[in-house]
């Protein structure tokens, strides 16, 4: 059983910066893929971006494709979600999430949740 806790969120203003934290524990972290999704009000969970259990591959969403990036230390059992260039239209609760040995964009591929943390851009 993996548990994962968000950290990081809050309110920004159009054009910032922030980095979300996700600290994971009770299993064997660099075998997980790691993913970032997020839901926004009255619209359905997104995929945002994942890297793999080594850390040397990551895959993102267009949206956010060369302003967010992700990274992971695997000594510390955490992953990184750096946005920068924030817009309104990235307001969303942000979740991570751990895959066993497969690297997907896909929520039903994911099988842990952590419980998200807010991102509120404001124009």
């Amino acid at each position: 059983q993996v548990q994962l806790v968000e950290s990081g969120g809050g309110l920004v203003q159009a054009g910032d910066s922030l980095r979300l934290s996700c600290a994971a524990s009770g299993g064997t972290f660099s075998l997980y893929t790691m993913g970032w999704f997020r839901r926004s009000p009255g619209k359905e969970r997104e995929f945002v971006g994942a890297i793999t259990g080594s850390g040397r591959t990551t895959n993102y969403a267009d949206s956010v494709k060369g302003r967010f990036t992700i990274s992971r230390d695997n000594a510390k059992n955490t992953v990184t979600l750096q946005m920068h260039s924030l817009k309104p239209e990235d307001t969303a609760a942000y979740y991570c999430a751990a895959a066993l040995n497969i690297f997907g964009t896909l929520e039903r591929q994911y099988d842990y949740w952590g419980q998200g943390t807010q991102v509120t851009v404001s124009s």
